[in-house]
């Protein structure tokens, strides 16, 4: 072989190595985003599940206020309908005399 056809061939020889080297590093970087993507992914689920969780809670608390709500109201239209039932009975006992 001549000088220029080894020099070629040393010259391949490195580009291949360089890139080999560029493979593995970007192989090695997949591996790491690929990492970091699971993580993220396992991160939003839980939250997604705390998100869903919350809203579950806040609907039931919705409920419970509204009957809360109802319950008072109805508490107070049955103080309102003893005072009318008691005015009612003193015009009758009025009325009676």
């Amino acid at each position: 072989m001549n000088d220029s056809s080894s020099h070629i061939i040393d010259n391949i020889k490195q580009k291949v190595q360089t890139l080999v080297f560029m493979y593995e590093r970007e192989k090695q970087e997949n591996e790491q985003l690929k990492l970091q993507v699971a993580q993220l992914e396992a991160k939003l689920k839980s939250k997604d599940e705390a998100c869903a969780e919350l809203e579950e809670r806040y609907s039931r608390l919705k409920v419970a206020k509204a009957l809360k709500a109802n319950e008072a109201d109805a508490h107070e239209a049955k103080i309102k309908v003893n005072r009318i039932v008691r005015e009612i009975d003193r015009c009758i006992a009025l009325l009676d005399k």
